[in-house]
């Protein structure tokens, strides 16, 4: 692993970390980015990704206007879904520059609940590395260009480390603001500014109401729901749902920490912000020393964020885009 600083110096003004978290989803910004990825969300070309196990996860495929046969394949975070702003806009600027765009759900992300009968959590990586693999028999002899947001990042790193993955034509990953080690976040949603945590919650509540409404006979989290409280909620799911036998053991179940990417499988960048009130930066130091990974950690940046250019492409969006060209 190596660390490196990039440039990336926001005005004064939009250096503060939470404005750079919430900006991308306020108006007018938002407004932009949707108007910047108009033929992105005109494409359509949903497809249903068979991910072993009869698991089925909705995508959204859209060839460039100019084509290079280069495949971007697009994860959104927890509870985001693919039109979440950043997805939005590193999507738009990958298909301009000629990349096909592949956007995918995680399970019971967007409107996609009735599609699998239980429950999503974040270490069902199983059938993440399936959607990865069917992309890939569905493009076959395209390289793949993989780029995921938080929780997003932090699946599409585990993929490239599973032995699973192993073998498809992956050029290279890039993980912006991904989760790190799952017990510091909890963590610091708990101890951060209650604005974070209420809107997990808030999310999160309104998911598992849908889940329990298309499943009505299988799922049922009334008193879950009425805890309002991330970590009880995740501790109730984790006993109903998982086969883990504390909250501890299921959060640590999905860190990449330690040895986890020592395995990586393809090249692999992982773009962080100092000051991300949600991913603790100083977790960096417990990633391995010897994963065939690339650091880049920015003094400002938020969670997610990297505005530097209000309404054009974000510092996030033309560092992917310049991982995946000189990936070749």
């Amino acid at each position: 692993m190596t660390a490196v600083e990039r440039e990336f110096r926001p005005a004064r003004w939009l250096s503060n970390p939470h404005l750079q978290t919430m900006l991308p989803s306020t108006q007018p910004l938002l407004g932009l980015t949707r108007r910047r990825a108009r033929t992105l969300l005109g494409g359509h070309g949903e497809l249903l990704l068979e991910c072993g196990a009869g698991v089925r996860l909705q995508a959204f495929h859209v060839p460039a206007p100019r084509p290079r046969r280069r495949l971007a394949v697009l994860l959104h975070g927890w509870e985001g879904h693919v039109e979440s702003p950043y997805v939005l806009s590193l999507g738009a600027l990958l298909l301009e520059r000629g990349y096909d765009v592949l956007r995918f759900h995680l399970r019971d992300h967007g409107k996609t609940h009735a599609l699998n009968q239980e429950l999503f959590h974040s270490c069902r990586l199983p059938e993440v590395v399936g959607a990865v693999r069917d992309i890939a028999a569905r493009f076959a002899d395209w390289p793949l260009y993989l780029a995921g947001f938080s929780l997003g990042g932090n699946f599409l790193l585990r993929v490239v480390a599973d032995p699973g993955a192993q073998g498809l034509p992956i050029r290279r990953v890039v993980a912006v603001s991904p989760v790190l080690s799952p017990v510091a976040t909890l963590a610091a949603l708990e101890e951060g500014p209650a604005m974070y945590r209420w809107y997990f919650v808030r999310r999160w509540s309104k998911s598992l109401r849908i889940k329990q409404r298309v499943w009505p006979d299988i799922h049922g989290y009334e008193d879950l729901l009425r805890t309002r409280d991330l970590r009880r909620m995740t501790a109730g799911l984790v006993e109903r749902c998982t086969d883990f036998p504390h909250i501890d053991d299921y959060l640590n179940g999905y860190a990449i920490t330690g040895g986890v990417l020592d395995t990586l499988h393809a090249p692999a960048t992982l773009l962080a912000a100092a000051d991300d009130p949600i991913i603790p930066a100083g977790d960096l130091v417990q990633l391995s020393r010897g994963a065939p990974l690339q650091v880049v950690l920015t003094a400002h940046g938020g969670h997610c964020g990297f505005i530097d250019r209000p309404g054009r492409p974000s510092f996030a969006d033309r560092f992917a885009l310049a991982e995946f060209e000189r990936s070749g």
